[in-house]
């Protein structure tokens, strides 16, 4: 009989009444080029693209607030990493407010059209929504609305001086004169052109060539330039004509008439229905910080949940990087996304019990039901996916925001609205067709999202700012990120370098195993096999632990900041 040792509770005192450092004689380096933990008192900007960081930069530079840094970064990414976001996606947002001393929760994901229903996919032979083409397209883009619902509080609470044109002229620029393609997008390109696997033809779709591969056929390679102008004009448009382009104008006759001549869901009244909503973050004691993410349909409830048992277990005793360590971390996820999986939808259409699930007496149930010695077994399989950027912002008045954009499985649907430029996501592919799912697809619902945006605070104020792409890694990276950097004083580049681990299905993996990086010592390895992890070792700093962020606030005004090696990010700082 195997024993149950508990895991060692935390102490009053010491390192669980948490004093974050800003060093730290740790350190994770890297056999790829890293940043080292930038520095700067008046900004800080962290996202998965160096031009997307600079726009940001740019903006805080001509007296931007935070949001506009974060509107700015975004849509240069939704033109420099299409792979993982544009204007055809959705986004979830955390914005603290300075002058109000107020968090804010922003849910710019879209709902199901209205035709949307699991007969109409059953009429045409499908067994679940399809992941590729028109009729993956079954929800409404919502990213145009959040940045236009965030750009209106920049204005009136923040004081912004700068236009809403001027935040889109450098993705604009960018679309129509062109850029030099990174190594994440020729990468995906090249996979998802190979005609290798489900899903990986995209270049059969003659939008998506055009825009996508050169005149031979080949996609486009790293260092090649890759110029979008229908998603230039698209920006343009957008500049002089506001949010409502997008769902009023000439950009949604040309979606709905695009989905229209392929017999798919969304129409112009889809579109003109849509609007992005503020809500309350979701909060959980951890440690002396409060952590906050977005509530459901947001996959946070899940990020918050790990969080609210590991506050009942003293990490710090069991040693970073320890087998003790990783088991934690991976029977606390075990428990969460089993919730998760059970009540996580939309919750205008199921009750959830958030305030149970987060509740210090449950955390302090669910910490106990760990095993040090043993797993408690597999997760469900569940479907892989998808692509996402998170990006960071803190500016000099102390305004900050953490924010997802992302359009489902990389690329997407495949589809481009044609003479738009723009990416259609195929974030419902989500829902289930099975009447009984919690994520059932039904017409004016929104999905479960694993978009997952993080802030820590201290006395009310952002301490650490942080956030993930990686689907199912999400929840698990802001876990890594954060008692790394608070129960072990890690700087944040160093948090974000150090070897991850990723228990379930993500982004680019099908297998439902616990993967752990390469640089994890096999001792490590083989004492999480004994306790039954079914453990898959994977390379150093692969791209499926996700894209990583992070910026730390000092009481003193000291940002300090961080972007994942396994991208193409960039921290930069004033």
């Amino acid at each position: 009989m195997v024993e149950n040792r508990p895991f060692p509770a935390p102490t009053a005192g010491g390192r669980n009444s948490v004093e974050v450092r800003m060093n730290t004689t740790v350190r994770y380096s890297a056999t790829v080029p890293v940043g080292i933990n930038p520095l700067g008192r008046k900004g800080m900007v962290s996202t998965p693209h160096y031009l997307a960081s600079q726009a940001g930069l740019d903006a805080l530079r001509r007296g931007g607030t935070a949001v506009d840094a974060a509107i700015a970064a975004s849509a240069v990414l939704s033109v420099v990493y299409p792979h993982m976001c544009g204007l055809g996606g959705d986004s979830f947002w955390l914005i603290y407010d300075a002058a109000r001393g107020e968090l804010k929760a922003l849910n710019a994901s879209g709902r199901a059209a209205a035709s949307a229903c699991p007969e109409f996919y059953e009429a045409r032979g499908f067994k679940a929504v399809p992941a590729r083409g028109y009729l993956a397209v079954n929800t409404v883009p919502g990213a145009v609305s959040g940045w236009d619902e965030a750009f209106r509080l920049s204005r009136e609470s923040m004081g912004s001086p700068l236009s809403w044109a001027e935040l889109l002229d450098a993705a604009r620029g960018y679309a129509e004169d062109g850029f030099a393609v990174g190594h994440s997008l020729a990468h995906w390109l090249a996979v998802d052109t190979s005609g290798q696997g489900a899903g990986r033809g995209l270049h059969q779709f003659p939008a998506f060539l055009e825009v996508f591969c050169k005149e031979n056929g080949r996609p486009y390679a790293e260092g090649e330039i890759l110029r979008q102008p229908d998603l230039a004009q698209s920006l343009a448009r957008l500049a002089q004509n506001g949010a409502d382009e997008f769902y009023h104008g000439g950009i949604a006759r040309a979606i709905a008439d695009s989905m229209m001549l392929h017999s798919g869901l969304l129409t112009v009244g889809d579109l003109a229905d849509h609007h992005a909503d503020w809500a309350e973050p979701l909060r959980v004691p951890y440690r002396d910080l409060t952590a906050c993410s977005a509530p459901p349909n947001s996959q946070g409830m899940a990020a918050l949940e790990i969080l609210n048992i590991c506050n009942n277990i003293d990490l710090a005793a069991l040693g970073e990087g320890s087998a003790d360590y990783y088991q934690a971390m991976a029977e606390a996820t075990r428990l969460a996304f089993q919730d998760r999986d059970r009540w996580l939808s939309d919750p205008a259409h199921t009750d959830i019990p958030l305030d149970r699930l987060l509740s210090p007496e449950y955390g302090r149930e669910q910490a106990a039901r760990i095993s040090l010695e043993k797993s408690a077994g597999p997760l469900p399989p569940l479907s892989p996916g998808g692509d996402t950027v998170w990006l960071g912002v803190v500016d000099a008045a102390g305004n900050a925001v953490s924010m997802l954009q992302s359009i489902y499985h990389e690329f997407g649907s495949g589809m481009v609205a044609v003479g738009t430029g723009i990416l259609l996501q195929n974030r419902g592919c989500a829902f289930s067709l099975d009447p009984a799912h919690v994520n059932r697809l039904e017409p004016g619902k929104r999905t479960m999202h694993t978009l997952t945006p993080a802030m820590l605070l201290k006395d009310g104020k952002p301490r650490l700012v942080c956030g993930s792409m990686g689907g199912e890694g999400q929840p698990q990276t802001l876990a890594a990120l954060t008692t790394r950097i608070v129960d072990f004083g890690l700087a944040p580049q160093d948090a974000v370098n150090a070897p991850r681990w990723l228990l379930g299905r993500s982004w680019g993996a099908p297998d439902n195993d616990l993967k752990l990086e390469g640089r994890i010592p096999e001792s490590v390895a083989e004492d999480l096999r004994r306790r039954g992890q079914p453990v898959l070792m994977v390379e150093d700093y692969t791209e499926i632990m996700g894209h990583a962020g992070a910026i730390l606030c000092d009481e003193d005004g000291l940002l300090q900041g961080a972007a994942d090696p396994r991208g193409d990010g960039q921290a930069v700082a004033l």
